[in-house]
């Protein structure tokens, strides 16, 4: 089963802490590096169950270690969570580390709102603020051997001035391309709760960065589960491979007037797959009926939001620029009396 990592000084339980990159103890401030811990404590020196948390309304399933609390879902809001014990061994291959802490995250957060003066200010609550949740987020990393044989038309237009006489030559071509590439590590997020589309805007990630999977860069952080395994994400991530080599080959045609693919025949295979956790800051709230998503990479800070917009700021706004645009009007009429 999975482990939980307690202080060697004083038997507290440690968290992993984004900007050391090191297992923290918030009691007596030891700072290990995660490798370092392992090699030195092993994996068995302190043992217990990871937890789950099924959401009632939503239906996620959270995974964290027992010194890490869950008091609402990351995906709704919703504050009532069942607990239990997690069965079975839940480790990914691999992990990019969080490396923006909970404070960086809210300061981001709130720098974020400020940009949109008709936000409603209830997503400015310490309540709401107090919902942002760092998450593991569940993918598959994809690796490809792929082929593409692409036949195309394309003119080259030449322009000649004999006096007044303007002459246009066309000549034609058939072009044919052989490419092969090799793409490593495509990503695609295996997350039922988590949209396609903002997960895809999220990216990319810094595969530098990657490393093995080790529990403590769990610890103090919640995890989603995959619900899709790699088989069932393969087509999707097969797709764009394709587009991938397409482009590829379509971008070495070039120097032409123009250019029409006839035909684009692709050969795919997959060489491989793992199982891996990328860092996401996330808050859920609702407002008017509506729910609103903030994300964050919590990497690299890039953002993927929508923005509600508060109709009682909106014609606040709307009233006080009507009432300066009438008042420049009146003194400009007063001038020129």
């Amino acid at each position: 089963m999975p482990i939980t990592y307690k202080c060697p000084n004083c038997g507290a339980a440690m968290e992993f802490d984004a900007d050391s990159q090191t297992l923290a103890c918030g009691q007596c401030d030891t700072k290990i590096p995660v490798e370092e811990y392992i090699d030195k404590y092993g994996e068995n020196n302190q043992g217990s169950n990871m937890k789950i948390y099924h959401c009632q309304s939503c239906g996620a399933e959270l995974v964290a270690d027992e010194y890490t609390s869950a008091t609402f879902c990351s995906f709704c809001g919703n504050p009532t969570l069942v607990e239990d014990r997690l069965n079975g061994d839940f480790k990914p291959s691999t992990v990019i580390p969080f490396k923006i802490n909970r404070e960086q995250a809210v300061d981001i957060y709130k720098k974020w709102l400020k940009k949109g003066p008709l936000t409603p200010r209830t997503l400015a609550s310490s309540s709401t603020i107090e919902k942002i949740s760092g998450v593991y987020a569940p993918f598959w990393l994809y690796d490809f051997a792929a082929q593409t044989r692409m036949e195309a038309r394309a003119e080259k237009r030449r322009v000649t001035r004999r006096g007044d006489t303007e002459y246009i030559y066309t000549d034609h071509f058939r072009v044919y391309r052989d490419v092969a590439a090799d793409f490593v590590k495509i990503p695609a997020d295996a997350s039922e709760k988590m949209p396609d589309d903002a997960m895809d805007k999220l990216e990319p990630y810094n595969y530098e960065e990657l490393v093995p999977f080790q529990m403590p860069y769990l610890s103090g952080y919640l995890s989603e589960r995959y619900n899709y395994t790699a088989d069932q994400m393969a087509d999707r991530v097969e797709s764009r491979a394709d587009q991938y080599i397409t482009d590829i080959a379509r971008g070495t045609i070039k120097g032409y007037s123009t250019v029409s693919v006839l035909s684009n025949n692709i050969s795919m295979h997959r060489t491989n797959d793992e199982y891996a956790l990328f860092p996401v800051w996330m808050l859920n709230c609702r407002y008017k009926g509506k729910n609103f998503q903030f994300m964050l990479n919590g990497q690299t800070g890039k953002i993927v939001a929508s923005r509600p917009v508060s109709l009682g700021r909106a014609f606040a706004m709307g009233m006080g620029i009507f009432a300066v645009t009438l008042i420049i009007t009146m003194i400009g009429g007063l001038i020129l009396i």
